[in-house]
This record gives C-alpha cells, sequence and structure tokens, in this order.
C-alpha cells in the first residue's frame, strides 16, 4: 500500500474548510539551536483530540516542510489545546493577533510523550523573546469556504 503522503498525492488544496485550533501556553521556552537536525514526517496533517500538548518550535529556514530535515531552531513554548482538531502544514499561528508564522510540519521526536510542531517563522525568536505568558492564547488559523459562487 503506498502512503499517499510520501507519494504527495495529498496537498492542502484537499482541505476545502477546518476550524481554528485554539491553544493555551502552558509553558514559555527559550533557547536556540543551530544543528538540532530535526526529521519533519511526510504527513501534512494531525489529528489532536481536546487537551493534547503540542511542543512549538520554531524555525527560519526557508525549506523547512513535510518530509525535509530542520536544524536551526528556537523553542517557543508548550500549548494545550482547547479544542480538538486538524493541523495542516501552511496553517498560521497567531499570538495576541498577530501571525508569528506558519505550520511547517511534525517531528516525532518526543512521541507518544508529545508531538513537537515546528512554526516556520521570519525571524528566530524564542517564546520567552517575544513575550509569551503562560495561559496566552494560541490560534492556529483553520480554512474556510469561500462563499463565491
Amino acid at each position: 500500500m503506498i502512503d499517499p503522503y510520501a507519494a504527495k498525492l495529498v496537498n492542502r488544496s484537499f482541505y476545502a474548510a477546518k476550524v481554528d485550533i485554539v491553544a493555551t501556553i502552558v509553558v514559555v521556552l527559550s533557547g536556540m539551536l543551530e544543528n538540532r537536525s530535526l526529521q519533519l514526517i511526510a504527513p501534512i496533517s494531525r489529528a489532536f483530540p481536546k487537551g493534547t500538548i503540542l511542543e512549538l518550535i520554531g524555525t527560519d529556514e526557508e525549506t523547512a516542510a513535510p518530509g525535509t530535515s530542520v536544524n536551526a531552531i528556537v523553542y517557543l513554548g508548550f500549548v494545550e489545546l482547547q479544542s480538538g482538531g486538524i493541523l495542516l502544514a501552511g496553517d498560521e499561528v497567531c499570538w495576541n493577533g498577530k501571525v508569528i508564522g506558519t505550520l511547517a510540519g511534525y517531528d516525532d521526536t518526543h512521541m507518544p510523550n508529545h508531538q513537537n510542531t515546528i512554526v516556520q517563522m521570519a525571524k528566530r525568536i524564542s517564546g520567552k523573546d517575544l513575550g509569551f505568558a503562560l495561559r496566552d492564547e494560541i490560534t492556529i488559523k483553520g480554512i474556510s469556504l469561500s462563499t463565491s459562487i
């Protein structure tokens, strides 16, 4: 059986609409590495139930995408999902109403404890240096159906 993600048969256009996912910051992180060697898995989406803990890790590597390796990273924080749903590579990640980046993919290093969720950013800035605070809200933007016919 062929893996549709590895074969690049499935892409973002298959997702017609999905809800925003709201999360709460439960740990603020600080720190930067140049040689982390995260291996992003091929699937572009992951399903998570309410209450899941994710680690948000930033990168400014322009090639960060499902199926690639990421070395230059910055630690953002751990978040708890307040609603279940689907996260999709390319989704916008917002904090305090400001887009801080887009989802680049997922690394399974710490599974099943938590999912490393990689956020592609214009510039690597840690959660601490961004000003994250405990219980701040992170929103991962969904996709809305176009209402034009």
